[in-house]
């Protein structure tokens, strides 16, 4: 178990970086029912060395199904936007690519399912993310019995990791190989 949070994204964001390559999400998202069935997936664009997402965006919007993007607030909670396509997509916040037009931060209640990024998640469910917070806010807002995945790769499901009370656990790991279901998954 990590001391710390701060010492858990330490030491997990510096295992991501010296990784060779990112992997994509596309082949494991795809190849499951959630993802096959819902018509409104609130998702993120990745960057850097975080599973990539872009060719799953590409795929969705082609099958009809909407996805909903984060745009950051100042406060760094998140408002949800309909992505428009990536080459519509606008610079928001610390360099992010965002919607245009911002549908609020209670639009994430509407996803049929929800997959997040994470710097690591833990068996029984807890998510560890970047230590801004906007994520646990947002995953609060999500309609109860909403699947919720952390996107992380296959050495960053863990034993445990150190929790907050204001954490919000998801349901399971989606990773550029497999959806893993972590134990949260068989209380709700």
């Amino acid at each position: 178990m990590f001391p710390s949070k701060a010492a858990a994204r330490q030491y997990l964001l510096g295992a991501r970086r010296a990784r060779p390559h990112s992997g994509d999400l596309l082949d494991s998202a795809r190849a499951q029912a959630e993802v096959q069935a819902a018509r409104r997936i609130a998702l993120y664009v990745s960057r850097g060395p975080e599973p990539q997402t872009g060719a799953l965006i590409d795929w969705l919007l082609a099958t009809g199904c909407e996805v909903l993007l984060p745009i950051l607030y100042a406060d760094n909670d998140l408002g949800w936007g309909i992505a428009p396509g990536a080459a519509d997509l606008v610079p928001g916040r610390l360099g992010l690519l965002e919607p245009p037009v911002d549908l609020g931060p209670d639009a994430i209640a509407t996803a049929d399912l929800v997959i997040c990024p994470a710097v690591a998640v833990a068996r029984d469910g807890v998510r560890l993310g970047r230590g801004g917070g906007s994520y646990d806010r947002a995953l609060a807002r999500v309609r109860p019995g909403t699947p919720i995945w952390a996107a992380v790769y296959d050495a960053e499901v863990v034993e445990a990791l150190p929790a907050d009370e204001h954490d919000q656990p998801v349901h399971a790991a989606l990773t550029p190989n497999q959806l893993i279901l972590l134990r949260r998954s068989q209380d709700d």
